[in-house]
């Protein structure tokens, strides 16, 4: 039976494979796409993708049902959250300027496996989240009409009564999902020029809801009488950060943007300050002025804002805040469709997703078929699915990579400075150990470290930095699982909760000082996140805290797409991988060393060939003779 057993060398070609990286072009710039988009357009993309559904529904749906006027609170967290993820996105999307955001970060700097599942996990937030915007969409607009459109469908076509399943077929939800994709189709700047138009009467409308909202503002809807500010407690403010968080991954549509952008390494970062910044405010306005002027237990969940105006006894109001939202989800919906069709186009483009998804239209210079094949996708879910249960599929946050991608395998060192070579099993980093040198390579201890953990200077640069990664992931982990379960779940002693926390808590810090005490990557010309690695790894805490508190129906929708996921790699995208074409066939090679004076080691290697002689001056020494 031992036969059946793969070989070790075998598992170690497969995992080589899984985490293989993407080779980058000379040339970052040259795109088959149309670099049109300016900071404004790119600013306006993300205020669009981030400012919809989430302003008009779920400002009113969290404050009601999870945390009260304490939702307040809750976009503050999420927005602070969203700020740490940004950040790194900035930093990606100026360093590396092609289209696919998170997957691509990933692909470059992690591997490939790992950059496919996060590109299929983000092709699911885009197709529920269009398609959920798309049905507040219409309920927004049946509102207007009171009702008369669910009324007459389900008169007319009838209704079922299923699990996940909405009450009734919402055509007119499907209906703008195919207008949208339509207009996307025709190329980035008929995309943009509608977004412009729609983010503009959108901003009015905001405006307009602030300035009317603190005239009719009454302080006592916080007061104890209506159940205080914060009626659910902290738990309720975290729970609710965690749906809040969904309003805030539009943000992702500027980083999916940055092959068509003129000048992404400084269009990208500003991009994503801006409407971050504005986006946040915005939220945190909104609820304010929401949960004063009407009791927040009596808010209406489906159109809360323009409720609040027809009970105040403005009709008028609430219809101009009712077309506001409609223009505010048109921009979620256009962003939505703008986005998907390019990471779609990027995992084909690769040879991880079937290739027909990588056609560019040679006009428009769009990725066309993918744009119509997901929009009449989003419009089926549209139309048979509801809100609800759209939203809990997509809550899961899309990881945000922390830190800076490790110098691509191609780049080599300046003057001066020894080569990275390749052998036949992995990539070894030679470097002089030379400790008067004053130049470090990334991944090395700092010399003024050196004297107190002069044992972690045996190792080769990454090492310690690699191991310090993991520790503190699984550190972060098990620190939020007790901090949400201890309690609830686990029901844990005062004595153990405590102990475990100050356990994992300090293999937290620990982690992080170990990260700290390296070099990192020397400054670059584009824009780098500020206090790495604290910044990483305070948006890694947060982003595990909010997963956690989930609830655990949409982790198991979550798993099933990860399994679908995981079956479309492994039928397709490994073999087709454009990485694993370009791998050489596997041939025997031997790496003969010299060692000079000075102690600095240089690699020579050379194929095997039937019959070949040692080279002349060197002696044919093996591999594990020169590690002994």
């Amino acid at each position: 039976m031992a036969r059946w057993l793969p070989r070790s060398t075998d598992l170690t070609r497969f995992c080589q494979k899984l985490n293989r990286v993407k080779t980058l072009e000379d040339d970052m710039m040259e795109t088959s796409f149309n670099r049109c988009l300016s900071t404004i357009d790119l600013t306006l993309l993300g205020i669009g993708g981030m400012v919809g559904s989430g302003l008009y529904v779920l400002t009113g749906t969290v404050a009601k049902e999870i945390a009260g006027p304490a939702v307040i609170v809750s976009f503050i967290i999420a927005g602070f959250a969203s700020l740490l993820a940004a950040l790194c996105y900035a930093e990606f999307g100026a360093r590396v300027p092609k289209t696919g955001s998170a997957y691509m970060f990933t692909y470059v700097s992690v591997g490939e496996i790992w950059a496919f599942l996060i590109g299929w996990n983000v092709l699911l937030e885009y197709m529920i989240g269009g398609a959920a915007v798309a049905r507040a969409w219409s309920g927004y607009l049946d509102s207007i009409f009171n009702h008369k459109i669910k009324n007459f469908t389900e008169t007319h076509v009838g209704t079922w009564q299923v699990p996940f399943l909405a009450r009734y077929p919402d055509f007119l939800a499907a209906a703008i999902l195919l207008v949208a994709t339509a207009f996307i189709s025709f190329g980035a700047k008929v995309s943009s020029w509608l977004n412009h138009v729609f983010s503009a009467i959108s901003m009015g409308v905001i405006l307009f809801i602030l300035i009317m909202g603190f005239v009719l503002a009454q302080p006592r809807n916080w007061s104890a009488q209506e159940g205080g500010f914060a009626p659910y407690g902290l738990s309720g403010i975290m729970a609710g950060t965690a749906t809040c968080f969904y309003a805030f991954v539009g943000f992702d549509v500027i980083a999916a943007s940055s092959e068509e952008a003129r000048n992404p390494q400084r269009a990208v970062p500003r991009a994503i300050a801006f409407s971050l910044g504005l986006a946040t405010g915005a939220y945190i306005l909104v609820s304010v002025v929401l949960t004063l002027m009407v009791p927040w237990h009596t808010l209406d969940p489906d159109s809360a804002l323009a409720d609040a105006f027809y009970r105040r006894g403005y009709a008028w109001a609430g219809f101009l805040v009712a077309a506001g939202s409609i223009c505010a989800m048109n921009t979620v919906l256009l962003s939505n469709l703008f986005s998907l069709p390019r990471i779609v186009y990027a995992m084909a483009e690769d040879g991880l997703f079937f290739r027909v998804f990588a056609q560019v239209h040679p006009r428009t210079q769009v990725p066309v078929v993918g744009i119509v094949v997901f929009g009449l996708l989003m419009a089926l879910l549209a139309l048979v699915f509801d809100l609800e249960a759209l939203q809990q599929k997509v809550d899961v946050p899309a990881p945000a990579a922390g830190g800076r991608p490790s110098p691509e395998p191609h780049e080599g060192p300046s003057t001066g400075e020894l080569k990275e070579y390749e052998s036949f099993s992995d990539k070894l980093q030679l470097v002089d150990r030379d400790k008067s040198k004053e130049h470090r390579e990334p991944g090395q201890l700092k010399a003024a470290f050196e004297p107190y953990l002069e044992f972690l200077s045996d190792f080769y640069p990454g090492e310690v930095v690699t191991v310090a990664v993991v520790t503190l992931m699984v550190s972060a982990i098990c620190l939020c699982s007790i901090l949400v379960f201890g309690n609830t779940h686990l029901h844990l002693p005062t004595w153990s909760y405590s102990l475990l926390l100050v356990l994992f808590s300090l293999g937290f810090l620990l982690s992080l000082l170990l990260i700290w005490a390296h070099e990192q990557q020397r400054s670059t010309q584009t824009f780098q996140i500020p206090l790495v690695p604290l910044s990483p790894a305070l948006s890694i805490v947060l982003n595990i805290y909010l997963m956690l508190k989930l609830s655990y129906m949409t982790w198991l929708r979550f798993a099933v797409w990860l399994l679908l996921g995981l079956l479309v790699y492994f039928g397709y995208g490994i073999w087709h991988s454009k990485e694993n074409l370009r791998e050489p066939r596997p041939q025997r090679v031997s790496a003969r060393y010299v060692v000079f004076p000075s102690g600095s080691l240089e690699e020579r290697v050379q194929a095997v060939q039937p019959g070949s002689q040692p080279a002349a001056g060197l002696p044919d020494t093996d591999t594990d003779d020169c590690k002994r």
